[in-house]
């Protein structure tokens, strides 16, 4: 992929989170609806494109961490925050010289966590689990050698302990588990079209209603 070929060209181990999505996006893996703004002028446009509540995050690819670093902004409802929050963020990102990325606000009370990681002996890896902050603390994740089939991803889903948070659950739908799937399979595609690519963390994949929506995304690179 050209995004690849070129942070390769410029000597980069990580593409941006926005960089990320898009070649998540180019596999028919959902991802937030976001547009990279470094000029006040511009963000009007975006806030525009996608519409109230948004988010805001400083984005470049030496950013990992955006949390622990205080550069996210949740939940903007209005021009003034969200100006407040692109100006206080462009400071933020200078050293890196970075931008912002305007990204909607997705909702959803359930995050899960999907990943590649490219193994010395069976070479790339996918992985799935619960997500959020929590992901490392609760360790709860199950991995399959790509390339995968529908009834690889399904197994993944049942092996880990908090399965049931795909079910019908408290009011909420239950997750599309075909959509699920077709992302797991898609993921271990990457891997193997893409042998530059070292890890993925697609961390929250966020159940919109019922649908899996990859929020924050990063690729690494060998």
């Amino acid at each position: 992929m050209r995004i690849i070929e070129e942070a390769i060209k410029e000597g980069r181990t990580t593409l941006s989170e926005y960089e990320s999505k898009k070649v998540l996006a180019a596999y028919q893996i959902p991802v937030t609806r976001e547009m990279l703004v470094d000029d006040i002028k511009d963000l009007s446009r975006a806030v525009k494109e996608i519409g109230y509540p948004l988010v805001l995050k400083g984005c470049s690819s030496e950013t990992t961490h955006k949390t622990e670093k205080g550069l996210i902004r949740m939940d903007i409802r209005d021009e003034k925050e969200a100006g407040t929050a692109f100006e206080g963020l462009m400071d933020s990102m200078k050293r890196d010289g970075g931008t912002v990325l305007v990204q909607e606000m997705v909702r959803g009370q359930r995050e899960l966590v999907i990943g590649l990681t490219r193994d010395v002996q069976f070479g790339p890896c996918v992985m799935f689990g619960l997500g959020g902050i929590f992901t490392e603390v609760l360790e709860d994740i199950a991995f399959r050698v790509a390339p995968l089939e529908r009834r690889d991803a399904l197994d993944m889903m049942k092996e880990i302990k908090g399965r049931r948070i795909l079910d019908a659950i408290r009011g909420m739908e239950a997750v599309d588990l075909d959509m699920l799937a077709e992302i797991l399979i898609n993921v271990g595609r990457i891997g193997l079209e893409n042998e530059a690519v070292k890890e993925i963390d697609i961390n929250p994949v966020i159940i919109s209603g019922n649908r899996p929506v990859a929020v924050d995304a990063l690729v690494a690179l060998d």
